[in-house]
């Protein structure tokens, strides 16, 4: 049964890239991307390796280890219904007996990127002890028993919180939880390095004895089992290794308990019971069909977290790019932030029809006009989106910046909202791609996505620039001459310009929304 399991992983996987050629190209280029990782990774091993200090390449190896085996206990958790493949509830009619079920469910974790690159990474910390021999002969089996306790963390950690993933609200603070650092990674990493060449040696002092004690929790004793060989510490390689085992086998058995428990009482994942009354946000727009297209676009911003993303990157971008400009000694990248916000969102509709599923049909029964849904998707998005750029446009004048300066970012913001707008209004009716259905998991990747879905985003990204290359302009040459005419110019342009392309975006999107209303309806039916 646990071969049994490993080949149905594997075929699922090659049944997806059969039934869309993108997908393959996406994972291809994917697994290109993972590599050039692990090599870079496996160079800094090797180097490492040349080290004769085998107290640094422990604390190194051990601290890394347990950095990485507390990612596989968290992510999966936040990341909740990114890889469905294998979903445990899938089984639950199917009479197989518990052992062989969690055997099979956690070896198939290797059957893909993330498990692979892991094993991968975890075996090659072989040639960081390649100076001894008995390290490097221990670091095989410990690498691969780390690499496989990561996986039986990470399946414990989901499947005990199995009734809060199933909730819709817990995976909407999943995913801000997640993007939160993948916007500020930059001044995550700039503050770590600017505390490490602070401290210097003292902190190099206290390092070893923060890897010792990691080394006796579940997060880094298997990794610390080739630095007790290298000291010739057999004994307390010996306790070390049953204590390493021992937490191996608990969290394998807490799993085990866990994931029979889920099956056998499956937690829901309804929405509740909630009544409501009224007409929510469609009471903010008239009795007209763009109106009620506006109202209900508007719903999907407040509530559904694809949407929500969006939104949430918005006032993070500032602090990035106010950390950037800090370091830089210049002012250009906080000047950056509100035209880059701005062409963000008017990119963020570009896959409104993809977006709204089999809800679409409301759209094709009624015989709404394609003006008509172009038009109210851009009002709703513009409710939220207009507020937003018009505040960040003033970040000039918090940073000491000369009054014009904020008046010639607004030109260009302005410009690449209502250009952008236009652009997607276009793209959403004439390319569809496969995104994730209402209530899965806003990072998931449904089968035939990967490069379609990168070359429409990176052709709508290339058409809005083009499209705001005349405000550019004349915010260059306001910055250059520092005449306030140039800036009165941005706002101007920025604003005919942009409202002109916005309406031409309407106006041809509405015309492709009515003559592909059938395929689009199928399109969105099939997820493609």
């Amino acid at each position: 049964m646990v071969a049994e399991l490993i080949r149905l992983k594997a075929a699922l996987l090659v049944n997806g890239f059969r039934r869309s050629p993108w997908q393959l190209v996406g994972v291809v280029l994917g697994a290109l991307y993972g590599l050039f990782i692990t090599a870079m990774l496996i160079v800094g091993l090797f180097g490492l390796g040349g080290n004769d200090d085998r107290l640094l390449i422990g604390t190194v190896l051990i601290l890394a280890g347990g950095l990485t085996t507390l990612l596989w206990a968290v992510i999966p958790v936040l990341a909740a219904g990114v890889d469905a493949t294998l979903d445990p509830q899938r089984f639950a009619s199917l009479p197989i007996p518990r052992r062989d079920l969690a055997a099979g469910l956690l070896l198939t974790g290797f059957v893909g990127v993330p498990g692979a690159v892991t094993v991968i990474l975890f075996l090659a910390q072989t040639l960081a002890w390649r100076q001894w021999t008995t390290a490097a002969v221990v670091a095989l089996p410990a690498g691969a028993l780390g690499a496989l306790y990561c996986l039986a963390l990470a399946r414990m950690t989901t499947t005990a919180a199995h009734a809060l993933t199933a909730s819709r609200r817990f995976r909407e603070v999943g995913t801000i939880l997640l993007f939160v650092p993948l916007v500020l990674l930059g001044p995550i990493i700039g503050g770590i390095e600017s505390w490490i060449s602070s401290e210097g040696s003292e902190l190099m002092g206290w390092l070893p004895q923060v890897a010792d004690i990691v080394a006796w929790t579940p997060l880094g004793a298997f990794a610390a089992l080739p630095a007790d060989a290298a000291a010739g510490a057999w004994a307390v390689l010996g306790i070390r290794l049953a204590v390493a085992l021992a937490y191996l086998a608990a969290t394998v058995g807490l799993w085990a308990v866990l994931l029979q428990r889920s099956l056998e009482q499956p937690a829901s994942s309804g929405g509740g019971g909630r009544s409501h009354a009224g007409l929510g946000t469609l009471r903010w727009f008239p009795a007209a069909p763009w109106g009620a297209v506006a109202g209900r676009a508007l719903t999907y911003w407040f509530k559904d977290p694809r949407y929500a993303a969006s939104i949430v990157v918005v006032p993070l971008i500032p602090i990035a790019f106010w950390y950037a400009s800090s370091q830089a000694g210049s002012p250009f990248m906080l000047y950056a932030a509100a035209p880059l916000v701005a062409v963000m969102l008017g990119f963020s509709i570009s896959a409104d029809v993809s977006y709204d599923s089999t809800a679409f049909a409301l759209h094709v029964t009624t015989g709404l006009r394609g003006v008509h849904d172009r038009l109210g998707r851009v009002v709703a998005c513009a409710a939220i989106s207009v507020p937003l750029v018009v505040l960040l446009s003033f970040i000039p004048l918090a940073a000491g910046g000369d009054p014009v300066d904020a008046l010639a970012i607004l030109g260009v913001s302005l410009g690449g909202l209502l250009s952008g707008l236009g652009v997607s209004s276009v793209v959403s009716a004439r390319w569809t791609y496969s995104v994730p259905l209402p209530g899965e998991n806003p990072f998931k990747t449904p089968p035939g996505a990967g490069a379609r879905v990168a070359i429409v985003q990176l052709g709508t990204f290339a058409v809005a620039t083009l499209a705001l290359l005349p405000e550019l302009g004349l915010l260059i040459a306001y910055f250059v001459t520092g005449h306030p005419v140039y800036a009165w110019l941005t706002l101007l342009v920025g604003l005919v310009l942009g409202g002109v392309l916005l309406a031409l975006g309407v106006r041809v999107g509405g015309r492709w929304f009515d003559a592909r209303l059938p395929e689009l309806m199928q399109a969105v039916t099939l997820n493609k």
